[in-house]
């Protein structure tokens, strides 16, 4: 199952809400050069943008639905297909921003360090991560994909790495000169419980949704959907708020 831009921008001012809070905590200010690793469909490279207008700005992803919308809503900046795990660039940067992109890959002790390396002198690496592995919707995920017919090939599905603020201040602190790490929790009002399933459907549940046939897929999304209800009581115009945490990290080298 790729990724979808379409599904992805669904709730997009949501999404956007905590790069743009990320990216008005990074420091710097004359930045000439900024990487946006893991661009989506271009929201967080456009905040980037606007900070730093005059700088020379790289959106990357190795999605090719995302790219085409990234280069559609911003045809001046330059687009290139890559994957972060891979990533050698020829070229250092004043701003590396990643944007609920890092969490996807593994070996975070080496990730990290490999990209402050990629930094000049005082630049900064900009990050912020999901952190809701134990919240009720990807707790909820796990037993559905646990408890049904399709066990056997969804039922041990793990997220890569997700570690504490601790972790990555103490990782990073060895090689920047400054590191600012803090977690905040955000409360997305979201129409009803279908829309809760909706944005999971765009990020976190694309790894159990993949493998099952279509009519697998709308019994595991009733079963979870059911769940969700539970869990989420709405208020009362129906409304569904949604607690998201996030991690933040300006790591400056």
């Amino acid at each position: 199952m790729t990724w979808s831009a379409k599904q992805y921008t669904m709730f997009e001012q949501q999404r956007t809400r905590p790069v743009r809070d990320l990216v008005a905590a990074i420091p710097n200010t004359q930045v000439r050069n900024a990487v946006d690793l893991g661009c989506g469909p271009g929201n967080s490279t456009e905040v980037l943008a606007e900070r730093y207008s005059q700088a020379r700005i790289t959106g990357m992803d190795n999605s090719d639905d995302m790219l085409k919308d990234a280069r559609q809503r911003l045809p001046a900046l330059n687009f290139e297909r890559a994957d972060i795990g891979d990533w050698k660039p020829a070229q250092t940067f004043d701003v590396i921003l990643a944007n609920a992109s890092l969490q996807w890959l593994p070996d975070h002790a080496t990730l990290y360090p490999h990209l402050v390396r990629q930094l000049t002198p005082g630049g900064t690496l900009a990050v912020q991560t999901p952190d809701n592995l134990d919240e009720p919707a990807h707790r909820l995920a796990r037993e559905v994909a646990a408890d049904g017919p399709w066990s056997a090939r969804i039922g041990a599905v793990k997220h890569n790495e997700r570690h504490t603020a601790s972790y990555y201040y103490e990782l990073l602190s060895k090689h920047c000169s400054t590191v600012d790490v803090w977690r905040t929790t955000y409360q997305h009002p979201l129409a009803d419980h279908a829309a809760v399933v909706e944005w999971f459907k765009g990020s976190a549940l694309r790894p159990f949704l993949a493998p099952l046939s279509e009519d697998e897929r709308a019994d595991f999304l009733q079963q979870y959907t059911a769940r969700i209800t539970q869990a989420y009581p709405a208020l009362g115009d129906g409304t569904v708020l949604l607690p998201f945490p996030r991690l933040f990290i300006i790591a400056t080298r």
